[in-house]
Protein backbone atom coordinates (compact mmCIF):
# COMPACT_ATOMS: atom_id res chain seq x y z
CA UNK A 1 0.00 0.00 0.00
CA UNK A 2 1.49 3.17 -1.13
CA UNK A 3 1.77 6.52 1.27
CA UNK A 4 -0.82 9.16 0.54
CA UNK A 5 -0.21 12.77 0.62
CA UNK A 6 -1.13 14.16 3.76
CA UNK A 7 -0.49 18.13 3.79
CA UNK A 8 -1.70 20.28 7.13
CA UNK A 9 -2.03 23.70 6.83
CA UNK A 10 -1.29 25.55 10.44
CA UNK A 11 -2.76 29.01 10.58
CA UNK A 12 -0.39 30.33 13.30
CA UNK A 13 1.47 33.38 13.08
CA UNK A 14 4.41 32.32 15.90
CA UNK A 15 5.65 29.59 17.53
CA UNK A 16 5.28 27.48 19.64
CA UNK A 17 1.80 27.17 18.32
CA UNK A 18 -1.43 25.10 19.97
CA UNK A 19 -2.84 24.93 16.95
CA UNK A 20 0.65 23.60 15.13
CA UNK A 21 0.82 20.99 18.25
CA UNK A 22 -3.27 20.22 16.67
CA UNK A 23 -2.48 19.72 13.34
CA UNK A 24 0.68 17.56 14.54
CA UNK A 25 -1.33 15.48 16.75
CA UNK A 26 -4.00 15.20 13.63
CA UNK A 27 -1.12 14.00 11.25
CA UNK A 28 -0.03 11.61 14.00
CA UNK A 29 -3.44 10.12 14.57
CA UNK A 30 -4.34 9.82 10.63
CA UNK A 31 -0.61 8.10 10.17
CA UNK A 32 -1.46 5.71 12.90
CA UNK A 33 -4.33 4.46 10.82
CA UNK A 34 -2.45 4.45 7.49
CA UNK A 35 0.94 4.68 5.42
CA UNK A 36 1.13 9.32 4.82
CA UNK A 37 3.50 11.10 3.35
CA UNK A 38 3.03 13.88 5.88
CA UNK A 39 3.78 17.93 4.93
CA UNK A 40 3.36 20.53 7.88
CA UNK A 41 3.21 23.93 7.12
CA UNK A 42 2.51 26.70 9.00
CA UNK A 43 1.32 30.49 8.05
CA UNK A 44 4.32 31.79 9.48
CA UNK A 45 6.76 30.14 7.60
CA UNK A 46 5.62 31.97 4.29
CA UNK A 47 6.03 35.10 6.48
CA UNK A 48 4.82 38.61 5.50
CA UNK A 49 4.40 37.81 1.82
CA UNK A 50 1.13 35.83 2.51
CA UNK A 51 -0.56 39.22 2.10
CA UNK A 52 0.15 39.53 -1.61
CA UNK A 53 -2.46 40.92 -4.32
CA UNK A 54 -2.03 37.62 -6.37
CA UNK A 55 -0.79 33.97 -5.87
CA UNK A 56 1.96 35.28 -8.83
CA UNK A 57 2.94 37.73 -5.99
CA UNK A 58 3.21 35.09 -3.35
CA UNK A 59 6.88 34.31 -2.07
CA UNK A 60 8.01 30.89 -3.26
CA UNK A 61 6.95 29.32 -0.30
CA UNK A 62 3.37 30.53 -0.37
CA UNK A 63 3.13 29.14 -3.70
CA UNK A 64 4.80 26.10 -2.53
CA UNK A 65 2.32 25.83 0.16
CA UNK A 66 -0.89 26.02 -2.23
CA UNK A 67 1.14 23.45 -4.60
CA UNK A 68 1.11 21.34 -1.88
CA UNK A 69 -2.45 21.61 -0.95
CA UNK A 70 -4.17 21.37 -4.24
CA UNK A 71 -1.77 18.28 -5.19
CA UNK A 72 -2.45 16.35 -1.62
CA UNK A 73 -4.55 13.17 -1.31
CA UNK A 74 -6.02 14.57 2.27
CA UNK A 75 -5.77 17.95 4.02
CA UNK A 76 -6.17 18.79 7.50
CA UNK A 77 -7.08 22.93 8.25
CA UNK A 78 -6.30 24.31 11.79
CA UNK A 79 -6.36 27.47 12.64
CA UNK A 80 -6.16 29.77 15.64
CA UNK A 81 -9.77 31.48 16.42
CA UNK A 82 -9.54 35.35 16.98
CA UNK A 83 -12.58 37.29 17.83
CA UNK A 84 -14.92 34.97 16.67
CA UNK A 85 -13.53 33.83 13.43
CA UNK A 86 -10.47 32.32 11.95
CA UNK A 87 -7.52 34.11 10.66
CA UNK A 88 -7.72 36.16 7.73
CA UNK A 89 -4.82 36.01 6.63
CA UNK A 90 -5.26 32.11 6.49
CA UNK A 91 -8.63 32.79 4.46
CA UNK A 92 -6.04 35.37 2.49
CA UNK A 93 -4.53 32.43 1.34
CA UNK A 94 -6.66 29.76 0.66
CA UNK A 95 -8.48 32.66 -1.81
CA UNK A 96 -5.55 32.02 -4.04
CA UNK A 97 -6.68 28.03 -4.31
CA UNK A 98 -7.99 27.23 -7.66
CA UNK A 99 -11.82 26.84 -7.34
CA UNK A 100 -11.87 23.08 -8.95
CA UNK A 101 -8.06 22.33 -7.26
CA UNK A 102 -10.14 20.68 -4.11
CA UNK A 103 -13.19 19.20 -5.63
CA UNK A 104 -13.83 15.65 -3.88
CA UNK A 105 -10.90 16.12 -1.36
CA UNK A 106 -10.74 14.95 1.68
CA UNK A 107 -10.14 17.80 4.74
CA UNK A 108 -10.04 17.45 8.91
CA UNK A 109 -11.07 20.56 10.15
CA UNK A 110 -9.32 21.70 13.22
CA UNK A 111 -9.29 24.73 15.52
CA UNK A 112 -7.86 26.21 18.88
CA UNK A 113 -9.15 28.69 20.89
CA UNK A 114 -9.28 30.35 24.10
CA UNK A 115 -12.29 29.17 25.38
CA UNK A 116 -15.27 27.03 24.07
CA UNK A 117 -17.23 30.17 22.81
CA UNK A 118 -15.09 29.62 19.83
CA UNK A 119 -15.71 26.19 19.17
CA UNK A 120 -18.39 26.94 16.37
CA UNK A 121 -15.91 28.01 14.36
CA UNK A 122 -15.20 24.88 12.72
CA UNK A 123 -18.63 24.65 11.65
CA UNK A 124 -19.76 27.61 10.85
CA UNK A 125 -17.09 29.22 8.92
CA UNK A 126 -14.41 26.41 8.20
CA UNK A 127 -16.92 24.24 6.74
CA UNK A 128 -18.84 26.21 4.71
CA UNK A 129 -15.63 27.64 3.08
CA UNK A 130 -14.45 24.48 2.21
CA UNK A 131 -17.38 23.41 1.11
CA UNK A 132 -17.33 25.82 -1.79
CA UNK A 133 -14.67 24.03 -2.70
CA UNK A 134 -16.68 20.40 -2.79
CA UNK A 135 -14.23 19.03 -0.69
CA UNK A 136 -15.15 16.36 1.76
CA UNK A 137 -14.74 17.69 4.70
CA UNK A 138 -14.70 14.26 7.68
CA UNK A 139 -18.30 14.91 8.99
CA UNK A 140 -16.13 15.21 12.82
CA UNK A 141 -14.57 18.55 13.51
CA UNK A 142 -12.00 19.05 16.10
CA UNK A 143 -12.05 22.18 18.11
CA UNK A 144 -9.50 22.88 21.38
CA UNK A 145 -9.19 25.16 24.10
CA UNK A 146 -6.08 26.52 25.76
CA UNK A 147 -7.61 24.36 28.97
CA UNK A 148 -6.99 20.99 26.38
CA UNK A 149 -3.13 21.49 26.37
CA UNK A 150 -0.07 21.06 28.82
CA UNK A 151 3.49 22.24 27.88
CA UNK A 152 2.05 23.15 24.41
CA UNK A 153 0.77 19.50 23.50
CA UNK A 154 -2.51 18.55 23.15
CA UNK A 155 -3.33 16.98 26.37
CA UNK A 156 -7.54 16.34 26.97
CA UNK A 157 -8.73 12.90 26.56
CA UNK A 158 -12.17 13.74 25.05
CA UNK A 159 -10.29 15.82 22.42
CA UNK A 160 -7.83 13.51 21.36
CA UNK A 161 -10.69 10.76 21.04
CA UNK A 162 -12.09 13.34 18.90
CA UNK A 163 -9.30 13.63 16.54
CA UNK A 164 -8.58 9.95 16.45
CA UNK A 165 -12.71 10.18 15.28
CA UNK A 166 -11.84 12.58 12.59
CA UNK A 167 -8.39 10.68 11.80
CA UNK A 168 -10.60 7.60 11.04
CA UNK A 169 -12.88 9.11 8.90
CA UNK A 170 -10.25 11.37 6.80
CA UNK A 171 -8.61 8.04 6.23
CA UNK A 172 -11.66 5.96 5.25
CA UNK A 173 -12.63 9.26 2.68
CA UNK A 174 -8.60 9.58 1.50
CA UNK A 175 -9.09 5.69 0.80
CA UNK A 176 -12.39 5.79 -1.07
CA UNK A 177 -11.20 9.19 -3.41
CA UNK A 178 -7.81 6.77 -4.09
CA UNK A 179 -10.08 3.68 -5.15
CA UNK A 180 -12.40 5.94 -7.05
CA UNK A 181 -9.45 7.50 -9.27
CA UNK A 182 -8.14 4.00 -9.66
CA UNK A 183 -11.37 3.59 -11.13
CA UNK A 184 -11.64 5.91 -13.44
CA UNK A 185 -7.99 5.46 -14.76
CA UNK A 186 -8.41 2.20 -15.58
CA UNK A 187 -11.31 2.68 -17.43
CA UNK A 188 -10.29 5.21 -19.62
CA UNK A 189 -7.49 3.07 -20.37
CA UNK A 190 -10.14 0.43 -21.14
CA UNK A 191 -11.80 2.96 -23.72
CA UNK A 192 -8.54 4.05 -25.12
Amino acid sequence: MSALRLVALSGNIHRPSKTRALAEAAVAAAARRRPFAPEIYDLVDIGPGVGAFSRRELPQAGRDVLDAIENADALIIATPVYKGSYIGLLKHLIDFIDPQALVGRPVLLGATGGGHRHALVVEHQLRPLFGFFSALATPTAVYASDADFADGALVAADVRARLDQAADELVHLAEARRHALARAGDEARRVA
